[in-house]
């Protein structure tokens, strides 16, 4: 039998502006990293667009970079990826077109279409989700309707990821995870939909076998390890869509433990052990990459990207500071927000400067600071942003609470868990215990557990995370002031949007 310390796997990332890849050893030890840049496309407002190829150099690239790296042979290796995007295909497996990404805006008549013929609460108990100008199946009605030319050359549609396997061993199959967020999925069943397949015409052929998170489902060809580096018949296991793999290298395999990210967007991501779709369908519902485990999602478009934006717009004489000092600009706002009372003096701001998702699914809502006076500064502004990004994270706990899935204690990642005074916050207005992540590898890193799960090296998930995974030792308690504090100022923050919404 092998030593585990000589077991290699890789988890290779398809994200919206690069790929990134880990390679790791059975103890979960980063052995190496690398990755790729590419460019974003944007050939009309509100539409953004990938080339496929783009990815394939990218992610052969990484791939050649750890095979260099690493000493010994690769055991398996795992996707992960951006998701709910859509990559057409024709009949010789060409590139129809570039593909369109998951935060492109084209498609609103086409989803008013597949709710028209699916009907929106049959759609919402089927696949866990309303429709959503970001996902998958919205494209292809889209294609269909504008660009009718290459929707008759259409035979296959992949996700980003999955392209990259299609290219890599041949094979056209994806993962329940990100197979969820394609509005195409029967959720229970963990397999496409006939009835929504058969409501919007669309052929079962066109679309990729499903497997889950940690299964084998292909091995690299030898026309893929001529391109790639890896060597031939490497197995590659499912994978996940890239918020599963974020989760399960951050050890979210069970109901107690919740992740929060706050990033440029905001993420509150939560397992759970079955599928509990939200009727509103204000909060996300799909599979998890651990196998027939689901996960209750909220987003919130500008999280981190608000007091990003008001660095830039607003701060040049604090960036110049930092770049001075050598600290973080983003660090600096926060401490400043620091010198001001709970409460900002009672002025709120909602984050919702590129609309919102969770839970107003509102592509039309915008940012506000409501309650200025002549009394307040930059530095209640600021602390207001970082309360308002707060409470809007507290939305999505509060649907996935009613979910019935009630974690006990957050894991914090991206680049707002780093500040104490925004923690601080976030701990007393979702009144849980917090700690940051000590692993932030992202996405890659859950791949590679997948993939020693699929080898054979664990026999599950769970055991994998035991194993590979550091979790934090201290949880970092709420402050019974700060949440007092807090309680009545969220309950007013929830009646700002549908005040706004409602006078404009």
């Amino acid at each position: 039998m092998a030593n585990p310390a000589d077991q290699r796997f890789i988890g290779l990332d398809i994200g919206t502006s690069s790929a990134k890849g880990v390679a790791v050893d059975a103890g979960g030890a980063v052995i190496a990293r690398a990755s790729a840049d590419y460019p974003l496309l944007t050939p009309k407002p509100g539409w953004t667009e990938q080339n496929p190829e783009d990815w394939w150099q990218a992610a052969c690239e990484v791939l050649k970079q750890l095979i260099a790296a690493i000493p010994g042979p690769v055991e398996a290796i795992g996707l992960t990826g951006q998701m709910h995007g859509a990559v057409f295909l024709d009949a010789a497996g060409d590139v129809i077109r570039p593909a369109i990404l998951w935060n492109d805006q084209r498609t609103s008549a086409a989803c008013a279409d597949i709710e028209a013929r699916v009907g929106q609460t049959r759609l919402r108990e089927i696949t866990g989700n309303p429709a959503l100008t970001g996902f998958q199946a919205p494209k292809i009605i889209w294609l269909r309707d504008n660009e009718p030319e290459h929707y008759a050359r259409l035979a296959h549609v992949l996700l980003p990821k999955d392209y990259i396997r299609y290219r890599l061993s041949g094979v056209f199959v994806t993962d329940a995870s990100d197979a969820a967020g394609t509005l195409l999925l029967d959720l229970a069943a963990r397999d496409w939909s006939e009835e929504i397949l058969a409501a919007l015409e669309l052929p079962r052929a066109w679309l990729p076998d499903v497997f889950e998170g940690p299964e084998i489902c292909a091995h690299v060809t030898a026309a893929g390890a001529g391109d790639s580096g890896l060597p031939a018949d490497t197995p590659i296991v499912a994978g996940a869509g890239d918020n599963a793999g974020a989760a399960v290298g951050g050890g979210i395999v069970d109901p107690d433990t919740a992740l929060v990210s706050i990033g440029t967007s905001g993420v509150v991501f939560a397992h759970s052990d079955t599928a509990s779709p939200d009727a509103s369908g204000e909060l996300h519902c799909f599979c998890h990459a651990v196998p027939g485990a689901y996960h209750l999602m909220g987003v919130s478009l500008a999280s981190g990207g608000s007091l990003a934006w008001f660095a830039q717009k607003f701060a040049q004489d604090e960036a110049g500071v930092a770049e001075r000092l050598g600290v973080n600009l983003h660090g600096l706002l926060a401490d400043e927000a620091a010198t001001v009372a709970p409460g900002a003096d009672d002025l709120y701001f909602l984050p919702y400067l590129a609309g919102e998702r969770t839970p107003h699914m509102d592509a039309n809502a915008r940012g506000a600071w409501i309650g200025l006076t002549l009394s307040h500064d930059k530095r209640h502004m600021i602390r207001a942003i970082l309360e308002g990004v707060a409470f809007s994270l507290r939305d999505s706990l509060t649907r996935i609470e009613a979910q019935r899935v009630v974690p006990q204690r957050l894991l914090l990642g991206g680049g707002g868990a780093h500040s104490p005074v925004w923690r601080a916050i976030i701990a007393a207005v979702l009144d849980k215990p917090v700690a940051v992540q000590r692993d932030q590898e992202g996405p890659a890193y859950g791949a590679t557990l997948l993939a020693a799960v699929g080898a054979g090296v664990y026999a599950d998930v769970n055991a994998a995370v035991a194993a590979m995974v550091t979790l934090p030792d201290d949880f970092e308690q709420p402050d019974p002031e700060l949440v007092a504090a807090y309680t009545p100022r969220y309950e007013t923050f929830t009646r700002l949007y549908p005040a706004l919404r409602d006078a404009l």
